[in-house]
């Protein structure tokens, strides 16, 4: 039996990543109406360390923990948390295809953000591609149909710190080791969650609690992914793949959540999706 080529591998490697992603946002949307977002963080993120420590310890090429880039290390350690507040709240109180929908414009923001951050160009198609997006978010959004909620502010801020944070692994993943990446984010998350949760705790069913721990494993185990298929695939092929969200999302709030996307939603969505990939297939061409 031939072997897959290496981007069709790259590109299953991420739709299984996405997918374990998209359950993930799903159980918090199940969890965020009886807990505050904060609470969700500190459980899933107690559930994942010592999946991440494990991870540590069974990789004979990782040698030490000490980042290379402290500087920015911590800034991303910042990033991360404020993302994962806002991006659970997001999940919480929107229907999850609205959520994907503004999460979808991170690579608009990442092209917009890389101009001051990395000093990159952006050329008529990148720059028309971005706007489309933006005007995509806005039919999707259906504004003349629903009032804007805190919850929409929450995505938007979720995706520009996300683009943030994204640009950050960039100027330090060549010399920064993956586990670093990942486990003082983590840590980070787990100690700002355990000062506020004496404040908001609320006791958590037993079936609550499993909960947290499978989104532990299926957000790990997602990232381990998303690893690979860089590995295996360049990103044009990797980063579309991050689109399959809106399928999950569209069966998943269906099913569980008795939602519905419209005509017009789904026109926005595949506005934005259309302008994300040109601005990934572009990323690397010269102005």
């Amino acid at each position: 039996m031939p072997r897959l080529s290496t981007n069709l591998s790259g590109a299953l490697l991420a739709l299984a990543a996405f997918g374990m992603f998209a359950a993930v946002d799903m159980s918090i949307k199940f969890l965020g109406t009886g807990h505050n977002p904060f609470q969700i963080i500190f459980f899933v993120t107690l559930m994942t360390c010592p999946v991440a420590l494990v991870y540590a310890m069974a990789d004979g090429a990782e040698q030490s923990l000490r980042p290379r880039r402290a500087d920015l290390t911590a800034l991303r350690c910042v990033g991360v948390v404020i993302n994962g507040v806002l991006g659970t709240y997001a999940f919480s109180v929107l229907p999850l295809a609205q959520c994907y929908a503004v999460f979808f414009t991170m690579p608009l923001f990442i092209a917009l953000l890389a101009v001051p951050i990395l000093e990159e160009k952006i050329d008529l198609i990148r720059g028309g591609a971005v706007l489309a997006g933006l005007i995509g978010v806005i039919i999707a959004l259906e504004p003349g149909r629903a009032e804007p909620q805190w919850g929409h502010l929450a995505a938007m801020g979720a995706a520009i710190v996300g683009a943030a944070n994204y640009l950050i692994i960039r100027m330090t993943g060549g010399v920064e080791r993956a586990i670093v990446l990942q486990v003082y984010p983590l840590l980070a998350q787990l100690l700002v969650a355990a000062a506020v949760l004496p404040f908001i705790y609320v006791p958590m069913p037993a079936a609550d609690l499993g909960l947290t721990a499978l989104m532990g494993l299926a957000g790990f185990l997602g990232y381990l992914l998303i690893i690979a298929a860089y590995r295996h695939a360049p990103t044009i092929v990797v980063a579309p793949m991050q689109y399959s969200q809106i399928l999950w999302a569209a069966i998943f709030g269906a099913l569980f959540f008795g939602e519905t996307m419209t005509r017009q939603a789904i026109l926005g969505t595949a506005m934005i999706i259309a302008a994300g990939i040109v601005i990934v297939a572009r990323q690397d061409k010269p102005v």
